[in-house]
């Protein structure tokens, strides 16, 4: 192997080296999807959440409940009339995770494309 491919080689591993620097909270792919469609609107009902990403209520309230124990969302409960409406909004804590992570994973992609 050339000097020149070696270099690539190790410049490429090093990207995915401890996890490739991405943060695995918001690696999971629910949970991706929650802050990237509160990225494009917040805040979001709960409802809106679980119909737009596929998701069943107990699957939506326990990775919400892990992005909230983050610091990356907010969740608002309240009552109207006798029904409880549940919405979801990101913190400045979560865009900053998620512009992070969006960062990282392009310059992972921009190295894949230039190999």
């Amino acid at each position: 192997m050339t000097a020149e491919r070696t270099r690539k080689v190790r410049a490429s591993a090093a990207l995915f080296r401890d996890g490739a620097g991405l943060d695995p909270l918001v690696h999971e792919r629910v949970r991706l999807g929650i802050l990237a469609a509160l990225a494009a609107e917040s805040p979001a009902a709960f409802t809106d959440l679980r119909d737009a990403l596929g998701l069943t209520d107990g699957n939506l309230a326990v990775h919400g409940r892990r992005l909230e124990e983050a610091g990356y969302v907010v969740q608002a409960k309240r009552f109207r009339g006798e029904a409880r409406k549940t919405e979801f909004s990101i913190t400045p804590k979560g865009r900053a995770a998620l512009a992070s992570y969006l960062d990282r994973m392009d310059a992972i992609l921009r190295n894949a494309r230039n190999a």
